[in-house]
């Protein structure tokens, strides 16, 4: 039995178009296009010699394709102009192109057109549960979803040399951040707060840089895909909203090391903000491999209530790594159902039995993940 079984299907996507993916490194990109395009002409612009020859005769694309033959260029954004050619070749060769690239940011500012339309998007996201064979939900929560380190028998040391290999690779090497030592910091202090809300004048105050820089390095860990934020719901008129966005890193691991959590235990306060963590990566790749464009959301009161995650207006989940939900742990929850505005409330927890609260259904985490991935909830 295979240890892991992606759920993306390459083939179903380049069936109707031809797309960019992006992902992070090492989230297992190489063996999906490996293992289901077995047939694909590969051009890999990790490998200087390939890099090289493409420089030279950017031609080379199509020159060596059949027609009909699915094309991937992997790291597109180590030399955004070839997207001209490949443009050029999707109005002239029957070709469908896999473009995968671990950094937006280059594409965006390196003369990448985007095809104007030609290619749509795609993400390919760490490790889901519904995706590993044995799933461990202490292990995960301590080794997060990338695959060489959930499976490996030192995660911690992998995780130290992952974190080194971004910082060095994406940060450095791309000259993304002008002062490492200052983003170092940042990094650090973004760790610690993985899950709350930005505040730019408090990071800026604790990093000791301009808020406009703190908005800079935020912006570098969503162009090179190391995290995304989680922006606020404004809708409510009872009770008003804050408006600054939550911030989460792609990993649970990569969390766990740059804020040196050490072991994440159960029943621990660090064992609740993973599990939250966790909840909410997978109902974010849920919609992204659903195709689903449904905003994820989060509310927070200037009273302070609050619900974790909000998906469209279809349901609004608060998380909590309880084993037994009572009323006090769904006051968000009941203050936000006033607004009228979603159409269903659930909260997820350890807790062993799905069961209804006063109009709130309180889920065993696995039975929510399994409906929520058979399309049941939203």
């Amino acid at each position: 039995m295979e240890l892991f079984q992606r759920i993306l299907d390459l083939n179903d996507l380049l069936k109707r178009k031809s797309h960019f993916l992006f992902v992070p490194r090492s989230v297992g990109k190489t063996t999906l296009i490996e293992r289901t395009l077995p047939g694909a002409l590969i051009f890999d612009l990790l490998d200087n010699s390939v890099y090289s020859r493409l420089i030279r005769r950017p031609s080379l694309i199509t020159e060596e394709a059949v027609p009909g033959q699915i094309i991937v260029i992997d790291e597109i954004q180590k030399y955004p102009p070839l997207l001209d050619e490949v443009q050029r070749a999707m109005k002239t060769h029957n070709n469908r192109f896999l473009l995968t690239g671990s950094s937006a940011r280059k594409l965006k500012h390196g003369a990448g057109n985007l095809l104007g339309g030609r290619a749509w998007q795609a993400h390919l996201h760490p490790l889901t549960r519904g995706e590993i064979s044995f799933f461990d939900l202490t292990r995960y929560l301590n080794s997060g979803g990338i695959p060489f380190i959930y499976v490996s028998d030192h995660p911690a040391e992998e995780l130290a040399h992952y974190a080194d290999l971004y910082l060095r690779e994406e940060i450095v090497a791309e000259a993304l951040s002008r002062n490492i030592g200052y983003f170092v910091r940042f990094l650090d202090i973004m760790a610690l707060g993985n899950g709350e809300e930005l505040s730019f004048q408090g990071l800026a105050s604790d990093c000791g840089v301009p808020a406009r820089t703190v908005q800079n390095y935020v912006q570098i860990l969503e162009d090179t895909l190391m995290g995304f934020t989680l922006p606020p719901f404004l809708s409510t008129k009872k009770r008003k909203a804050i408006t600054r966005s939550k911030f989460y890193f792609f990993d649970v691991g990569v969390v766990n090391h740059l804020a040196k959590r050490g072991e994440v235990l159960p029943k621990s306060d660090v064992f609740g903000r993973a599990f939250e963590h966790f909840i909410v990566m997978e109902m974010r790749a849920y919609l992204a491999y659903a195709r689903r464009r449904l905003p994820l959301t989060y509310w927070r009161s200037t009273s302070g209530f609050e619900v974790d995650a909000i998906v469209g207006d279809k349901l609004a989940v608060e998380i909590k790594s309880t084993d037994l939900i009572s009323e006090k742990h769904t006051k968000g929850l009941r203050s936000f159902k006033e607004e009228g505005l979603v159409r269903d409330y659930a909260v997820v927890s350890l807790d062993l039995r799905k069961r209804d609260m006063d109009g709130v259904t309180i889920y065993p985490w696995t039975d929510f993940l399994d409906r929520m991935w058979r399309g049941e909830l939203f």
